[in-house]
């Protein structure tokens, strides 16, 4: 066998290889195989799929589901309060973000390490979340849209990764070069900093719009007006009350029965609406993502 080969592979590398990849199909088959059977199920007769008869493709084919999902409005108000959380906290998170990685990772800036030992600080120590709720009721930010963006303005793991690759990807050189052209550190940032950072700009973007697209603890503390509540509050909200539309909410007869029959293929359609936006958004950014990961964690 040591003397086999395959198109210039030994036989030993080519077993090996064959492993591998029968073990990361099986993996790829393990995590895709739920999301593939949530979409299915979704589009298929609710008898069918409580039964267990829909397995590989759909049966009964129906849009039952996402018709009576888009004709209930709390849908529509919470896409429309998640969607100005995520794009004005995302917009705050980088603005202040950005600015900050870049300070702390200047080796002139003198307290850069005590200003950091602060920041990591709040990592492992925290007040609490009742303390916390007292804080923000002070402060006023209680059921307002700014208790989703104020208080979680900067992320401290996004801002270490962000200064790690500051400092380790872009040259010192540059910023002489600069230095010596008139460039002030402002319009070096600028300029020169943000333009090389694409990669771990668009990581740590990624972070902060899942971190506020999937936020629904927030609004379950801090929001009681139901104009202000998340789409992943409402979707717990349906799940949990296993009834979607009004006409099926506490009623007996055939239009709670419609409900209830329909009540787990509406439960997928659910988990659809929610995380489409985000998995169309992420092939965009995924080129840079482990580029953007690696670099700051290997060299930082």
């Amino acid at each position: 066998m040591k003397g086999l080969s395959f198109k210039g592979i030994s036989a030993s590398d080519f077993i090996f290889d064959v492993i591998v990849y029968t073990c990361c199909a099986l993996i790829f088959i393990v995590i895709a195989y739920p999301l593939y059977f949530v979409v299915i199920a979704s589009v298929s007769d609710a008898n069918l799929v409580a039964l267990g008869q829909v397995t590989l493709y759909p049966k009964g084919f129906s849009l039952y589901a996402y018709k009576k999902v888009f004709e209930d409005e709390r849908i529509w108000i919470g896409y429309r309060n998640t969607i100005f959380y995520t794009v004005v906290g995302t917009f705050v998170n980088m603005l202040l973000t950005l600015p900050a990685a870049y300070a702390l990772s200047r080796k002139e800036f003198t307290p850069r390490r005590i200003i950091l030992f602060y920041f990591i600080f709040t990592m492992y120590f925290s007040g609490g979340l009742i303390p916390t709720y007292l804080l923000i009721k002070q402060l006023g930010l209680e059921n307002t849209v700014w208790v989703f963006i104020i208080p979680f303005s900067v992320n401290v793991f996004n801002l270490t990764i962000t200064r790690a690759y500051f400092e380790s990807s872009i040259p010192p050189e540059l910023y002489e070069s600069a230095i010596l052209d008139g460039c002030s550190h402002f319009r070096y940032f600028l300029r020169i900093v943000l333009p090389l950072s694409k990669p771990v700009i668009s990581v740590i973007m990624l972070y902060y719009i899942v971190g506020h697209w999937n936020d629904f603890f927030t609004g379950l503390i801090y929001i009681r007006d139901k104009t202000l509540v998340p789409l992943q509050l409402v979707l717990r909200d349906i799940l949990i009350s296993n009834l979607v539309f009004k006409e099926g909410m506490g009623m007996g007869g055939e239009a709670g029965g419609y409900a209830q029959r329909y009540a787990d293929a509406i439960k997928y359609a659910l988990i659809i609406v929610s995380s489409l936006p985000v998995l169309i958004l992420y092939p965009f950014l995924q080129k840079y993502f482990e580029k953007g990961i690696m670099i700051g964690a290997i060299k930082g």
